[in-house]
């Protein structure tokens, strides 16, 4: 070692002593915070008796718990806080930072250096040993070049002079490496971090984070940022690492909650899961397209895209009539048949009450027509507030009817003083005043199935009204009518079994909140969509509606499109501007791929027709490998032996097949023969150990050490409509990549695209 880094090497020993002596004042605050908590818990219990029958007690009850429920709500914040700062620094005391930079500003005789690590650490002198990565100072680091360099500050934009950028690999402690650079990150700490094995969760890449991952990170400024990147570019990463640095960004204004992502899949949420929580932040929450759905649809199953998915490869959907639906178009003309819709053309319906008309749909229609003539989501509005006004006239006669006498002098004491509530007996003059009240609280409480029924808006079918849109539309060209006609009976048969199509969802989502308001939540201020290309412009379009006033973050990569036709992010972007009308749109493309092994991402950009522009990181690996055999049985048993090869290295060993079927046909041939296998479908939420069998739409997002691509013969992958299918498995892998065709391999594979020797190839004579 020589003397500059003993030098280096001393400092971090000094910074970690110091860390540690934090950690260890912090466990006692800490251990004191959650005493405290405890002791207030344990002393309401022993001291608190609840009385339910005297009015008075029970107010001062009442009181007594919401004094206990604030309480303990600051002692749990304040617990929380103090757990955090500890996991923080227990984090960075097996490794404080990860870069330095040298600068001279201006004004200043001496340079400055300061040390980038994952989160701050001042001293008790408030002397800042360690900057945040997200500080504004600290993109120097990513962006700057030795020289004069410019950085965002909240006070506006800075120059200062670069003069060293150095990089330390610093594990429990120790300094394994350390070296400048004129670049952001250098090949050297890439290779180190690239070639480790994965485990079942994401890690954070603060430490290596590119310049075109931090314009991502940093941008604070676009309404809708779209990025395209190449499998494995690290385009997930850099919207984790973008979340967190939003919340350091506007930590006054922005809470996780106010956040969500749309995931592809519950596998995906899980592997993403530890990303925010290692930088000291709450995760944001996370949602599946189909859960969404499902949620807005209480009572309906909406089709999943996987389920749509599988059904296409027997039945293959009508293209044209897909585009149409799932276009903006066809959301255009959902708003304008809402906003010119008469009232004889409204699909009202009957509220009921135990089984009887409460409000005919004759009644509701009748009083619609005499509000004044406005957008239909505001004279609805209007319409809700008078069936309410209706209601409480019905419930005054109701309370005086004889059943209602009858049924107060039924009623318990606990009951009697439940339904009068915070009420006190003297502020009624006589007895008979509070009869009243309990009479109109009881008939209240019973009718409140119809007041839900007039707050949601039941009293319009909003299924019979999307039928009657569907009827009266004029259809494109290309769209046959014996074609829509099929699909609007499709629409009947699933609903009529409480389910729905995924082409028809958010078209009916939209139709039903333009007419009754509703489904828009506007405390969300950033929204995020990862594989974008997967998601209809239509769905694209709701997500805007029901999130109004977030900024808007899309990313994929349009050559892992498994359900739709591959589109140029060009194309897309521009689409979307068309579409959203934002103010300022940006797109960012990513090209270089980190994931894979130099050999793995020569292999697969070489499938496609535009492969040359992906630049595969020079990571050194074994070339993928092509088992050829030519009956089942031979392939079962080169797929075992594969397999066992490969958990004898890797701790997890993923079989990707092209759907379902295929997956599930593969997991009774082996799991007799092997120890650890199992078959993942989209409710599963976690990656278990040894061999994982699971169809490649579940891999999306999803990386693994050792992949084997399942049967990629001429039968199962016959022409280019599959390639952004064979793509992407071929891309989940990092270190190993094996491809077993059953017969002829694919023309896919077979082309003068991949060249000789960037396979080994193993016919069923080597077996």
């Amino acid at each position: 070692m020589d003397d500059e880094q003993k030098q280096e090497q001393a400092r971090v020993d000094s910074v970690i002593n110091k860390i540690s002596d934090r950690i260890e004042t912090t466990t006692d605050e800490y251990e004191k915070a959650h005493a405290e908590k405890r002791d207030v818990q344990k002393n309401y219990r022993n001291n608190t008796s609840v009385n339910w029958f005297e009015i008075d007690d029970r107010i001062d009850t009442s009181a007594e718990l919401q004094q206990q429920r604030a309480l303990e709500s600051r002692l749990n914040e304040n617990e929380s806080i103090i757990k955090n700062q500890l996991e923080r620094y227990q984090i960075l005391e097996k490794s404080p930072y990860f870069g330095r930079i040298d600068i001279q500003d201006p004004d200043e005789s001496q340079p400055e250096r300061l040390y980038i690590g994952t989160s701050s650490f001042v001293d008790d002198d408030q002397n800042f040993l360690i900057y945040d990565w997200r500080a504004p100072v600290s993109s120097i680091y990513y962006n700057g070049v030795l020289g004069q360099v410019a950085y965002e500050t909240p006070a506006g934009s800075q120059t200062t002079d670069l003069q060293k950028k150095r990089q330390y690999l610093i594990q429990n402690g120790h300094i394994e490496n350390m070296f400048d650079t004129n670049e952001t990150v250098g090949d050297e700490m890439l290779q180190h971090v690239l070639g480790e094995q994965n485990d079942d969760t994401m890690q954070n890449i603060v430490a290596t984070i590119q310049r075109e991952q931090n314009d991502i990170i940093r941008d604070t400024r676009s309404d809708l940022l779209v990025v395209q990147g190449a499998a494995g570019s690290g385009k997930t990463s850099a919207i984790l690492q973008r979340i967190a640095f939003l919340l350091y960004h506007s930590r006054r204004e922005l809470e996780a909650d106010q956040i969500v992502l749309f995931s592809p899949n519950k596998l995906f949420s899980h592997y993403i899961s530890d990303v925010l929580p290692s930088l000291g932040e709450r995760n944001m929450a996370q949602v599946t397209l189909a859960e969404f759905f499902n949620e807005r649809f209480e009572g309906l199953h909406v089709q999943s895209l996987f389920d749509r998915y599988e059904a296409d490869q027997t039945h293959p959907g009508d293209a044209h009539l897909r585009d149409y639906k799932e276009g903006a178009e066809f959301m255009a003309t959902i708003r304008d048949y809402c906003r010119n819709l008469k009232t004889p053309e409204m699909a009202f319906t009957d509220i009921l009450f135990d089984g009887r008309i409460f409000f005919s749909h004759g009644e509701i229609k009748a009083l619609y027509e005499t509000l004044p003539n406005v957008l239909p989501v505001d004279r609805f509005l209007q319409l809700k507030n008078a069936l309410i006004k209706q209601l409480k006239a019905r419930i005054d006669v109701e309370a005086k009817k004889d059943w209602v006498q009858d049924a107060i002098d039924n009623l318990s004491t606990e009951e009697y003083h439940t339904l009068l509530g915070s009420k006190r007996r003297h502020q009624f003059q006589q007895l008979d005043d509070e009869v009243a009240y309990i009479a109109h609280k009881l008939v209240k409480d019973r009718l409140r199935s119809v007041y839900d029924a007039i707050y949601n808006g039941y009293f319009l079918d909003t299924y019979q009204q999307y039928n009657a849109f569907l009827n009266q539309c004029s259809l494109p060209e290309n769209v046959s009518q014996s074609s829509w006609q099929q699909s609007i009976s499709d629409y009947h048969d699933q609903i009529e079994y409480h389910r729905l199509n995924l082409i028809d969802a958010a078209p009916l989502l939209y139709l039903r909140d333009q007419l009754l308001g509703g489904g828009t939540n506007s405390a969300i201020q950033f929204l995020f969509i990862d594989e974008m290309q997967d998601y209809s412009l239509a769905q694209l379009l709701y997500l805007h509606h029901a999130f109004p006033r977030a900024k808007l973050t899309f990313l994929g990569d349009s050559e892992q499109a498994l359900f739709k036709d591959v589109e140029e992010p060009e194309a897309v972007l521009r689409q979307l501007n068309e579409a959203f009308h934002v103010k300022k749109s940006r797109l960012i493309t990513l090209n270089r791929s980190y994931r894979s092994t130099y050999p793995i991402t020569t292999f697969a950009k070489s499938l496609l027709p535009d492969g040359d522009r992906i630049e595969a990181f020079n990571r050194p690996g074994d070339l993928p490998k092509l088992i050829i055999r030519y009956d089942h049985a031979g392939a079962t048993r080169a797929l075992i032996r594969e397999v066992q090869t490969e958990l004898a290295e890797s701790s997890v060993c993923a079989i990707l097949t092209k759907n379902l079927t295929e997956a599930r046909q593969v997991y009774q041939e082996i799991h007799g023969e092997l120890d650890q296998v199992t078959l993942l479908t989209d409710m599963d939420r976690s990656l278990p150990k040894g061999a994982v069998v699971l169809p490649i739409y579940l891999a999306k997002g999803l990386e693994f050490d050792s992949v084997i691509a399942y049967d990629v013969s001429a039968q199962n992958y016959p022409d280019a409509s599959l390639t952004g299918t064979l793509y992407t498995i071929a891309t989940r892998a990092m270190h190993h990549l094996t491809l077993l065709s059953i017969g002829p391999v694919s023309p896919l594979i077979a082309t003068p695209r991949i060249p000789a020797g960037q396979l080994q190839i193993e016919h069923e004579l080597n077996n």
